[in-house]
């Protein structure tokens, strides 16, 4: 491992996107911790303490909004509004016109994604001014409006992070950003457990349960993630002028958890809107929304597993579509042996995606609940450290392992991942 990071520090421009991902990550550490003009954190403090859905939240942004800063948001209006756009490319035909016609439509897409996030954006940090308006110092329009602004303007400066570190840096910007709020968490979770050991609150035998459940967990996030089905295709000898081509065969990596991490950041997202929009609405049926989506209810933990597995099979839909790879493979000669090229291929794609998501999707569901239950298994309270931060930091951690590995053996750098 040191070997193969040593030999990643010598490629220039490896070295070039690993350092500006570095500072990229201290700006957003630095804008965590810049509040919000015109609130007084110290008076939702007890709220935050409570261990309700905001402590949850609250490990995703990094700390930024139990200190209300100008990063309070997060980037969860900007993946609301990539399942927005991804929902109305498959029923608007115009959008899903613009999807197929390669760069051109993609930056378009993105540019409406954009558009949608300040509005989505603008809606929630209305219903948190709404939600926190006693700990507004000087309560009026003005500094409401100023508070709106800053949470919004943050929003929007975090969106643009995101997709300068995948453009300029390595991995996924977005996820990135939501790695790093996870990570930077970490020694508050340490500290509170020690903090538990020395008031006797829990012994040796709870942090070894814990120990015990997250390695289990991270075991099994790793095997999920690298897991795949392997679907054999053998390709015809074809002669293209004096040359023959094909008659080789390969095969199609189908993956266990093709959708990676986004599932459970989109279905985390989905049951954010609903409770916002019920604090900014002020009347009885929306605090009773707001009252049965509240972290740990029976609804929030059916409807959270639900959104899990209805995302997973969404975007595995939307990245991956058997019937363009049953056609590439006829055009280049290709079949899977058994099976007849075409409209049976593609069936054929179909079925074994579908099973092989089925047990993906569950697992995922499954992972995600798991913080609800991790208090009564490992007799740890108050810790949001639970299977759905571990997913996120050992799923973006695989792949952006796997970017930096490609960049090296573009270069004939032996990667992270020996081969046997």
């Amino acid at each position: 491992m040191l070997d193969a990071l040593r030999n990643a520090w010598k490629i220039p421009d490896l070295r070039r996107r690993l350092t500006f991902t570095l500072l990229m990550f201290l700006v957003f550490r630095i804008g965590s911790h810049i509040p919000v003009p015109g609130i007084d954190p110290r008076v939702l403090q007890d709220v935050f303490n409570q261990g309700n859905l905001l402590g949850f939240l609250d490990l995703f942004s990094g700390g930024a909004l139990k200190r209300v800063s100008i990063f309070a948001l997060s980037v969860t209006p900007y993946i609301t509004a990539s399942i927005i756009i991804q929902l109305l490319t498959i029923v608007i035909p115009k959008l899903e016109e613009l999807a197929k016609e390669g760069e051109e439509g993609r930056k378009k897409l993105a540019q409406y994604t954009r558009y949608s996030t300040v509005v989505l954006a603008l809606i929630q940090a209305a219903g948190m001014v709404a939600w926190m308006r006693d700990a507004v110092t000087h309560p009026g329009w003005v500094s409401w409006s100023i508070i709106v602004v800053a949470l919004t303007a943050g929003t929007a400066f975090l969106m643009w992070l995101g997709e300068e570190i995948t453009d300029k840096g390595i991995g996924n910007g977005i996820s990135l950003i939501i790695f790093a709020g996870i990570v930077s968490r970490l020694p508050a979770g340490l500290g509170k457990v020690i903090g538990y050991v020395q008031v006797r609150a829990i012994n040796v035998l709870n942090i070894l349960l814990l120990a015990v459940v997250v390695l289990a967990v991270i075991v099994a996030i790793i095997y999920m993630q690298e897991g795949e089905r392997r679907i054999t295709v053998q390709y015809a000898k074809r002669m293209v002028g004096r040359r023959v081509y094909g008659g080789q065969s390969t095969h199609i990596p189908l993956k266990v958890n093709q959708a990676g991490v986004i599932p459970i950041i989109f279905a985390m997202s989905v049951l954010l809107f609903p409770g916002t929009v019920a604090q900014f609405v002020h009347h009885p049926w929306a605090q009773a929304v707001a009252n049965a989506l509240q972290w740990g209810t029976t609804l929030n933990t059916v409807l959270y597993f639900g959104l899990n597995v209805f995302f997973t099979f969404f975007y595995t839909a939307v990245t991956f579509n058997p019937v363009d790879i049953s056609k590439n493979m006829q055009k280049y000669g290709g079949f899977i042996p058994g099976i007849r090229p075409g409209r049976p291929t593609s069936d054929y794609i179909s079925r074994v995606l579908y099973r092989i998501t089925v047990a993906g999707a569950l697992f995922i569901a499954l992972v995600a609940v798991l913080p609800m239950f991790m208090g009564s298994l490992t007799g740890v309270q108050g810790l949001y450290f639970g299977g759905t931060g571990v997913l996120i930091v050992v799923g973006v951690a695989l792949e952006t392992m796997k970017q930096i590995e490609a960049h090296m053996l573009m270069r004939h750098y032996e990667g992270f991942l020996k081969k046997s």
